[in-house]
């Protein structure tokens, strides 16, 4: 392992890009279902306003990308990165390939609206949770006055 040669940085940088896009599925999948919990047991963190605008903005860029027919950007780039590493298919270390086998489920069989529809509803199901349970600012009121 030479962290000097070329290939070996185009194939660590794919497997930090495919563990990047792994952060972010789970950063929307798993962010709905907290605000959904959260919202039913009370939590005031699930109703911040910066993190459900992130969280929507998340979801409506891939159902953006989805509806027109765009390849995300991260699997691009990772793709491109394995090429110039020299790799013909996938075979990054036992971490990366782990979080690529449940990223990439195989889907030969599946259309491609099926994901758009997926995609879509679940984008559905985040903007309802913005009218069943709101984000919230934080109000900045001044601390009382001492007389």
């Amino acid at each position: 392992m030479d962290f000097h040669d070329t290939q070996f940085l185009y194939r660590l940088t794919a497997d930090f890009t495919v563990i990047l896009h792994f952060s972010f599925v789970m950063f929307v999948l798993l962010g709905q279902i907290m605000i959904t919990i959260g919202a039913f047991a009370g939590w005031g963190w699930v109703r911040n306003f910066k993190f459900r605008i992130i969280h929507l903005v998340s979801i409506l860029f891939v159902v953006f990308e989805s509806v027109a027919g765009i390849v995300c950007p991260l699997t691009t780039l990772e793709k491109w990165l394995r090429t110039q590493a020299g790799e013909a298919s996938y075979q990054g270390d036992f971490i990366a390939n782990w979080v690529h086998e449940v990223l990439f489920i195989d889907a030969g069989t599946v259309e491609p609206w099926v994901f758009t529809v997926c995609y879509s509803l679940f984008g559905l199901i985040v903007l309802l949770s913005f009218f069943f349970a709101p984000p919230r600012r934080i109000s900045k009121t001044p601390a009382a006055e001492e007389v």
